[in-house]
């Protein structure tokens, strides 16, 4: 039985979407580290540390919950912390041809770690943090998909 479970991921920014698979992860996995890709190469909006920050935010209902940051293979990661599983988030059928080619690239690489995909509700299964992004760049009200902590860095991040 897996005791520990990774949930990797660049979260710019974290949607309730993210919160929704962090929620049903826990309810899987005893241990659950939510792993904050630095990912340079994706041109995050916010600093790792930022996303930290706000993911902290967003779960500090959950307990306490290690969000840490990571750089470079995520199996590395997982194998640093002990992890067995990697969670990955598939929100509609677009997702799963990437997930899928990723999940079996890390078996690949690392074939003792395993992968599972859970989806989010239906209410956030649409959400991209991409989409979002942009909406919140043309003035939207994203309270329905973004807390309202990332709601308002994303604002304030978008008008400088």
């Amino acid at each position: 039985m897996c005791q520990r479970a990774i949930y990797p991921g660049t979260f710019d920014p974290v949607t309730y979407g993210h919160v929704d698979v962090i929620k049903r992860a826990l309810k899987v996995f005893p241990e659950l580290v939510v792993a904050v890709a630095d990912s340079p190469i994706k041109g995050p909006l916010f600093s790792v540390s930022q996303r930290v920050k706000m993911l902290k935010i967003a779960t500090k209902d959950f307990g306490d919950i290690p969000i840490e940051p990571f750089s470079g293979l995520v199996v590395d990661f997982a194998r640093a912390n002990n992890a067995s599983v990697i969670v990955r988030g598939l929100r509609m059928l677009s997702d799963f041809e990437y997930e899928f080619q990723m999940a079996l690239t890390n078996r690949k690489i690392a074939p003792d770690l395993e992968t599972m995909f859970l989806m989010p509700s239906e209410n956030y299964s649409y959400i991209s943090s991409k989409l979002l992004k942009e909406a919140a760049s043309l003035g939207a009200n994203l309270s329905s998909f973004l807390p309202p902590d990332v709601e308002r860095n994303l604002k304030k991040h978008l008008k400088k």
